[in-house]
């Protein structure tokens, strides 16, 4: 199982509308079947208006898989670009899940 952490670096002052866009992104995630279980989070401490998205996968295949899916999708990428003005920048991590 692993861990994909996705890290958006908002600009400042744009969180909640950022995050309503993102809500779009995320149904059609759910539509397109990616994992329902996805977390959204914001920050407390730390850099500011920074936004994480977190989803599960059963291996780095599964993920691979998903997201030819989602970049398939035009529905995905209109909703997407509408997301994209209020990011300054994003970064991936992926994790495994030992435990």
């Amino acid at each position: 199982m692993i861990l994909v952490r996705n890290i958006f670096r908002l600009k400042f002052g744009q969180a909640k509308p950022a995050l309503e866009a993102f809500k779009e992104v995320r149904g059609i995630n759910k539509k397109l079947g990616v994992n329902a279980d996805a977390r959204l989070l914001t920050d407390l401490v730390g850099t500011s208006y920074t936004f994480v998205y977190e989803l599960q996968f059963e291996s780095l295949a599964a993920f691979e898989q998903q997201m030819k899916s989602i970049a398939g999708s035009s529905e995905w990428r209109a909703a997407y670009e509408k997301f994209i003005p209020y990011a300054e920048s994003g970064s991936r991590e992926i994790f495994n899940i030992v435990e």
